[in-house]
């Protein structure tokens, strides 16, 4: 079934088309699934309890972050405690049916946000996966928008409780990391992982050429995007990053899976690799594009984004 999906980007929703994957087949999962933060209509996986939810208020109207508003974190409803839950569930949805389609000892590398990373984990290992690692992914710049509190008074007229509050700010220090959940699908009990690596290939890392300065890589890598990198989704991620986690963990021709391919990048990356993927995404608008960076590489259009990074991730 898998050659139905080799180098492809299927539009189409994952939990219709993993069924259908050959069992034990995949080499490597990486992803950057939704957060459950709700940052888009994508992204609200829970029950929606108030139509404030992705509006705006004047202080956003042009600001390229912070675009449209989310829930809060204490909620506008007692219903919106289960948000988290509701997440976790719609992870396991997935996970489950992954896990019978990736080979023992392969890895998955998945995406997720500081708040909501260890709904993802929980999903995970209860489906059968062994959390491996927690990757830091340093960014080189964050949005960041914290309100001054004496500034929020003052505009109650609380001059005196201004002055107090003076150098305080509502809201979260600047974002400069995300987490990578790393897990791995356990291999044969009473085998060794060198008896793994032997009989399907997967649960090494390539630490050789992945080193940075010399120096082996850590569970903190440095990632930001090139000059010329094409934009697409307003959650994608580098295209140094995903190569990166490809190459560490894959050899070539084997198959990189990617059930929420968004802006392409997964796809991008196996090419310019020589290694194969099988991607889904629900958005017309992000397949349509992802198609279109995909022929760009093809026809050596996107050579500017292949001159981008260090020759040794390359």
């Amino acid at each position: 079934m898998n050659s139905d999906y080799i180098n492809k980007i299927t539009l189409g929703d994952c939990l219709q088309y993993l069924p259908e994957l050959d069992e034990s087949s995949i080499d490597l999962f990486l992803s950057d699934i939704p957060y459950g933060i709700s940052l888009d209509d994508w992204d609200v996986l829970h029950s929606n309890t108030n139509s404030a939810l992705l509006g705006k208020s004047p202080a956003q109207e042009g600001k390229s972050g912070f675009k449209r508003r989310g829930k809060p974190i204490n909620g506008w409803a007692q219903a919106d405690r289960n948000i988290g839950l509701e997440y976790q569930g719609w992870c396991k949805a997935w996970a489950t049916k992954i896990y019978p389609k990736m080979k023992n000892g392969s890895f998955l590398f998945v995406f997720g946000a500081r708040r909501t990373i260890h709904r993802v984990i929980n999903a995970f290992e209860d489906s059968g996966f062994l959390l491996k690692d927690t990757l830091a992914w340093k960014k080189p710049s964050a949005h960041h928008r914290a309100q001054r509190v004496s500034i929020v008074l003052e505009r109650r007229g609380l001059t005196k409780e201004a002055k107090k509050w003076k150098g305080w700010r509502l809201g979260n220090l600047a974002p400069i990391w995300e987490p990578i959940a790393w897990f791995m699908k356990p291999y044969k009990v009473g085998g060794t992982i060198t008896d793994n690596i032997l009989e399907n290939e997967v649960g090494a890392m390539n630490t050789g050429e992945c080193q940075f300065n010399g120096s082996s890589p850590t569970n903190m890598p440095e990632f930001g995007f090139g000059k010329n990198e094409t934009r697409i989704h307003e959650a994608q991620k580098p295209l140094a990053l995903i190569k990166y986690l490809i190459k560490l963990t894959t050899r070539e021709n084997q198959i990189v899976l990617d059930p929420f391919m968004g802006s392409g990048t997964t796809a991008l990356a196996a090419r310019m690799l020589d290694r194969a993927f099988i991607g889904f995404e629900t958005n017309p608008e992000y397949h349509s594009r992802s198609l279109e960076r995909l022929k760009g590489f093809a026809t050596g259009e996107a050579e500017s984004e292949l001159s981008l990074f260090q020759p040794s991730l390359l």
